[in-house]
């Protein structure tokens, strides 16, 4: 399928999330923006199976539209059921985004999540117990101790009506 007249075709990427050091997965999303400091993609559900979380569920034909940032410590990852219902938002504590050469858009994880239900009723704090026993604390103190603080921002933001004002670069 070609781009409509005077449009330029979506610019194919490939997400790679790693883990202490360690490629978690890699996944292909098409680039939607990047203004040299925020960039948005949108991808498929990476997996080919339900992962039910027990507040949300995640499926075969769920869209993310993810944002990266090179200097901001989390990413924020807009979820919608395959209908184009909003499920939600799913933010990563990771490291500024790193893109390289090819494109390749690189994440490291630092464990701790946050979800925020699509009416904002809900807002959870995840995988502070894998944070933890990740050993981040005595390998890299300033980084755990940055992390730490983005959940805590990341939760009070959450919080409020403006949440998605985090999505607009500044």
């Amino acid at each position: 399928m070609s781009a409509p007249s005077g449009e330029q075709p979506a610019q194919q990427t490939h997400i790679a999330l790693t883990k202490a050091g360690r490629l978690k997965i890699r996944y292909p999303a098409e680039l939607l923006s990047d203004d040299g400091t925020h960039l948005v993609v949108r991808a498929s559900w990476a997996r080919d199976t339900v992962k039910d979380f027990g507040f949300v569920r995640f499926a075969p034909g769920d869209v993310f539209v993810e944002h990266y940032w090179r200097d901001r410590w989390y990413a924020v990852k807009e979820v919608r059921s395959g209908d184009g219902t909003l499920k939600g938002w799913y933010c990563d504590v990771a490291r500024p985004a790193v893109v390289h050469p090819d494109g390749t858009v690189e994440v490291e994880d630092l464990d701790l999540d946050l979800w925020r239900s699509a009416d904002g009723s809900s807002v959870l704090r995840l995988d502070e117990d894998e944070f933890a026993e990740s050993g981040l604390d005595a390998r890299d103190p300033e980084a755990a101790a940055e992390a730490s603080r983005t959940l805590d921002a990341l939760e009070l933001a959450a919080r409020t009506p403006e949440f998605t004002d985090l999505l607009v670069s500044r």
